[in-house]
């Protein structure tokens, strides 16, 4: 894949980001964040006055899409924005117009685009469906006082420290096994799986939390829900592990370099990080959170050199009603 194609799909996937019209600065932010850093593996790009030109709306999603030529690449773009307007729940009305648009600038019919959009739609299903819910706890900002004072602690569960690093690792291994994955709606699975290591890890703690309340706890430790899945993307897609010819994806599991189970190590830091708040009364500011997470994520990045020939052999024996069931019913 060349520069240009290559800067044309992240142009789009920005667009589709930005399309709610949603994203606070905290987001945006962390969007800049990423391009910094997906562009010291690419310098060829300049990743950051590319997120400039599509926050100012210097360029726009119709240039882009009309600079990818192949088919392949065209369908390939469309699946990234679904995903990136799908990773964080349903599409809102202006995401859907922004979608609606984008296939006819990429010169994509119904015919083209149909399977792909019912795998995105029955996992984005899945995922609401599967969400743990508290009852009567409604979702609050981590990090207020709200937060420390939520009456939902309950009787604590006997789960060992042993096996509750355990079970971090092991959604940690799924998360990075299913960002090897070829298939372009497979990454959105990582954020549900999140979702329910962080429920996992407040209930061994006594604390019944709300699908609300852990978004809110994954976002305020800096992972914003958009953000992280266009970093996955980036990277693939600047890694050359992402291109179609004639309908098949290019790149996949035996292609993929270390650096490309980054989901192994957000996960595992979130899980640390998620277990030493609940722990403490969850007393941590956002910006301790954030920091707490910065400071795992560098030991995570090392573990998930460790851990990449499991995360290998555990992507090679996943398939989409395998994500599905695993969304649904947990690791």
């Amino acid at each position: 894949m060349q520069i240009d194609q290559q800067q044309s799909i992240l142009t789009i996937a920005l667009f589709a980001a930005f399309a709610d019209g949603h994203k606070g600065d905290s987001e945006r932010e962390e969007i800049r964040r990423i391009a910094q850093s997906l562009a010291q593996d690419a310098p060829a790009i300049d990743l950051p006055r590319l997120v400039q030109d599509v926050l100012l709306q210097r360029t726009s999603a119709q240039a882009a899409a009309a600079a990818l030529t192949e088919p392949g690449l065209r369908q390939l773009a469309y699946e990234m924005a679904v995903c990136v307007c799908d990773v964080d729940g349903r599409q809102t009305e202006a995401e859907r117009a922004f979608l609606a648009q984008l296939k006819g600038w990429l010169q994509l019919g119904d015919g083209d685009t149909a399977a792909f959009e019912q795998q995105a739609d029955a996992l984005v299903e899945v995922a609401e469906r599967a969400a743990p819910i508290a009852r009567g706890l409604a979702p609050v900002a981590v990090g207020t006082a709200a937060a420390a004072a939520l009456p939902v602690r309950g009787a604590a569960a006997q789960v060992s420290d042993a096996e509750l690093d355990k079970s971090i690792l092991n959604y940690a291994l799924l998360c990075g096994a299913l960002e090897l994955l070829p298939q372009s709606w497979a990454s959105m699975a990582i954020i549900p799986m999140q979702v329910k290591m962080v429920y996992a890890v407040g209930k061994a703690h006594g604390v019944e939390l709300d699908q609300g309340h852990i978004k809110d706890f994954i976002a305020a430790a800096g992972v914003g829900m958009a953000s992280q899945y266009i970093e996955q993307f980036g990277r693939k897609l600047l890694g050359g592990l992402l291109g179609k010819v004639a309908g098949r994806t290019i790149g996949g599991i035996g292609q993929a370099a270390t650096g490309m189970a980054f989901s192994f190590a957000t996960t595992y830091a979130l899980g640390q990080v998620a277990r030493r708040y609940y722990a403490g009364d969850r007393v941590m500011s956002t910006a301790v959170l954030r920091e707490s997470f910065q400071s795992m994520l560098g030991p995570a990045k090392d573990l998930q050199a460790q851990y990449l020939p499991q995360i290998r052999e555990k992507a090679a024996t996943l398939d989409a009603a395998k994500v599905m069931s695993m969304v649904r019913g947990g690791a």
